[in-house]
């Protein structure tokens, strides 16, 4: 004697019986309203990235992965993103991010897919004028996106460095009160573009970069460099920006610049966004 069961499936596949488990992801909705995004958050796993001087470096990243609903289907399967993610078995790479995304789209039978990969990167830093060596770690973020079988893809890095207030150095009568400030660049590239590219274009326009070691000397050099170099937070994104405008492998941006500042309870804060495309 069969037993139905009172859900309508909107595949071709037989109507589960009481011995099967239903697969509720599949059954319809009548809502008749589509999600732009659906999936897992905040997942940790091994990732494996090259820097520019030769090297790898092994660090955790936290995933974030989203595919587009149709209206029809009532949920989408999360497991599968679980099971893409542990397809690359030890740790996913640069190289192979956007294979991982087709492969996601594919498994999901999705019309557009999201990805973002946030991990810390270190690069190796020399002081200024002694030359001791330290790391510093950036925030960094790969964003991978397939629209209409399109791969785009964006990188941001939050990038740590000193401003100086030219009001402050205008009016004292001696010093000048300065702030470390975070800046943030998130480029859509048409090529691969190295972390540290990213990195220099902020650090080179800022009123002086941070070290994680400084002897006397360098400390010095830093902070006259800084007093030399004083820069608003409207300074620092229209130079960063007039960097990415030259840079023809950037083909649209998002620069902000955050001052955290030492002499007020707030922080001061800039943006400039430009698609180069569209211009």
């Amino acid at each position: 004697m069969s037993t139905t069961c009172d859900a309508v499936c909107h595949t071709a596949a037989p109507c589960p019986t009481k011995d099967a488990i239903p697969d509720v992801q599949n059954y319809p909705d009548s809502r008749k309203l589509a999600i732009d995004k659906v999936g897992i958050k905040s997942i940790r796993h091994p990732v494996r990235v090259a820097d520019k001087n030769g090297g790898v470096q092994h660090t955790i990243a936290s995933f974030n992965m989203y595919v587009y609903l149709p209206h029809h289907f009532k949920g989408t399967h999360m497991s599968r993103f679980v099971e893409i993610l542990n397809s690359y078995e030890r740790e996913i790479s640069v190289e192979n991010f956007e294979d991982m995304l087709r492969q996601m789209v594919k498994r999901l039978e999705a019309e557009s897919g999201h990805v973002e990969m946030n991990f810390p990167y270190f690069i190796n830093k020399k002081a200024p004028v002694s030359g001791v060596e330290s790391m510093i770690d950036y925030d960094v973020t790969f964003i991978g996106e397939i629209k209409d079988g399109e791969y785009i893809q964006t990188i941001k890095v939050v990038v740590p460095v000193t401003s100086l207030c030219p009001c402050s150095k205008k009016i004292s009568d001696y010093g000048a009160h300065n702030q470390r400030s975070h800046i943030t660049i998130a480029a859509r590239t048409n090529t691969f573009v190295w972390i540290e590219d990213i990195v220099r274009m902020a650090e080179d326009n800022a009123s002086c970069e941070l070290y994680g070691l400084l002897k006397r000397p360098d400390e010095k050099y830093v902070t006259e460099r800084a007093y030399d170099n004083p820069k608003f937070v409207e300074d620092i994104v229209r130079d960063v920006a007039a960097t990415l405008n030259a840079d023809d492998r950037i083909d649209a941006y998002v620069v902000e610049s955050e001052n955290f500042e030492s002499i007020h309870n707030h922080s001061a804060y800039a943006l400039i966004e430009r698609d180069k495309k569209a211009s």
